[in-house]
């Protein structure tokens, strides 16, 4: 039986269990359980190569003592034992270890939970995973690495959790342009299931690392934060997928929860990939951590202002944001006036209508930028849907072969991009026009002629935009009048 069968086969088996409710709860229970069975394969490894290797999980909680015996343990007895034992043991696993990968595997099962509650379909569960996982065969760990993005895209249909996965065309996209050398620190500080973050292990692995050393240079460079249970538990699951051995530096906390000027010299970045959360508001207090010109309770400026502070100076970033933070104005205005004056902000690919569907419609943008110098010019691509699509959608996603053409206008940040030409789709704006435009960033596209939009979004900003100049002509008219009534 395939991986894949064997999945789905589990997934089954979960719906017939009382305690697990939909696909998030159900993609929950599976990976805390494949990351047992994933860590104890590797633990077999580590064992072959290290005759001085010493497990940092206690032994009645190993997979291979409690789970890998398909007579083992059922029931009762089973649900009991992993409710009961299994998860304070590995909650509190610094009273037994505090090497790093006791620091992983605690931090994993700090908020995990054990949805099922029957012990026979629990039973049932890990013999598949013992029967049909075994991360030490290549053929069967490449063919998993493929089940886990699509396990990862199954949450985009699970409510909230959607949130978490950003399409990999995007992050590829976004890693290939910023380009992370073998040595440089890469962050993301809302990293989700980790999609930016094994990017950047791939895209160094396959152009850097020639030897041990450099394998052990990327090992120590990749760093990432996420404050969900869930999507943490993912992501370091997904970085051990990834050949990161021990993904201590996936920490699980918030990043906005500290205080701004607490981030230090020696934590800055070379550079950061992110799709921070965006539309949702942080809780109150949150923003008192940021100056108070940019106090906001809105996630994703909040972020932007953090990426911003923990670039080192030359660092680089590619960062999602939707079309609100385009043309937004107030604290919105005051940040894109810090990216524009201390970043050099030079481009914006301006992404169509569905990529993120089916978890949200909202337009996005991918800003990309470099500390340590301001801005000259802001150049502009409109990305085009491939030809005959309307609108992306599950059975026709978008596809990292449609970025090709901004890959071949893009040109080198070390010439200024010289080699950029204006085109039908791409055009630039100076920063005197940003300026004047009070550093809205919302700039159409000159070479296309004016369209009736069906955008709803858009139509929405320019019915407010109407009311707010209707209301100014009423208050213009109203004060004539008042004039004209007080004259003798």
């Amino acid at each position: 039986m395939s991986i894949s069968s064997t999945i789905k086969s589990i997934q089954d088996i979960m719906r017939k269990d009382v305690g697990v409710d939909g696909d998030a709860q159900r993609i929950g229970q599976l990976v805390w359980l494949l990351f047992l069975k994933i860590f104890d394969d590797r633990e077999l490894e580590w064992e072959l190569m290290d005759d001085n290797y010493r497990s940092p999980i206690p032994e009645s909680c190993r997979w291979r003592t409690w789970a890998a015996d398909p007579e083992g343990m059922t029931g009762d007895a089973l649900k009991d034992f992993i409710d009961n034992n299994l998860f304070p043991q590995l909650q509190n696993l610094h009273e037994y270890s505090n090497t790093p990968s006791a620091f992983v595997v605690r931090s994993v099962f700090e908020d995990a939970y054990n949805y099922m509650k029957s012990g026979q379909l629990l039973r049932q569960v890990i013999n598949k995973i013992q029967q049909g996982v075994d991360f030490n065969k290549a053929q069967e760990r490449h063919e998993f690495g493929n089940l886990y993005e699509q396990l990862l895209r199954d949450l985009q249909n699970a409510g909230n959790a959607g949130e978490f996965y950003t399409p990999r065309p995007v992050t590829e996209f976004m890693v290939r342009m910023v380009d992370p050398k073998l040595e440089e620190k890469v962050m993301d500080p809302a990293c989700g299931t980790g999609g930016f973050l094994t990017c950047t292990i791939e895209h160094k692995r396959s152009r850097y690392v020639k030897t041990a050393e450099d394998e052990r240079t990327l090992q120590a460079s990749i760093y990432g934060v996420e404050k969900k249970p869930l999507p943490h538990l993912l992501a370091t699951t997904n970085m051990i997928l990834h050949g990161i051995e021990v993904p201590n530096q996936i920490r699980h906390d918030n990043t906005l929860a500290r205080p701004l000027i607490s981030w230090g010299p020696k934590e800055r970045v070379d550079c950061i990939v992110a799709n921070p959360p965006f539309g949702g508001m942080e809780e109150d207090g949150i923003e008192t951590n940021f100056p108070t010109a940019f106090r906001t309770r809105e996630t994703a400026d909040l972020f932007l202002v953090l990426i911003m502070h923990l670039l080192k100076d030359g660092g680089r970033a590619a960062v999602v944001l939707p079309d609100g933070f385009l043309f937004g104005e107030g604290i919105k205005s005051r940040i894109k006036e810090k990216l524009l004056t201390e970043c050099n902000l030079h481009t914006i690919v301006r992404l169509p209508n569905g990529v993120f569907n089916p978890y949200t419609g909202i337009k996005t943008n991918l800003l990309f930028f470099t500390k340590g110098t301001p801005t000259k010019e802001v150049w502009f691509y409109e990305h085009q849907y491939p030809a005959g699509v309307k609108n992306y959608s599950k059975t026709r996603p978008m596809r990292i072969e449609e970025f090709a053409v901004e890959e071949a206008w893009w040109g080198s940040e070390a010439d200024g991009f010289a080699a950029r030409v204006e085109t039908e789709f791409a055009w630039k704006v100076s920063l005197h026009d940003l300026k004047a435009r009070n550093w809205n960033l919302d700039c159409k596209n000159p070479h296309v002629g004016e369209q009736i939009s069906h955008d709803p979004d858009e139509l929405l900003r320019n019915y407010a935009t109407l009311q707010g100049e209707i209301s100014q002509l009423r208050d213009q008219l109203k004060a004539v009048l008042a004039e004209a009534l007080e004259r003798p």
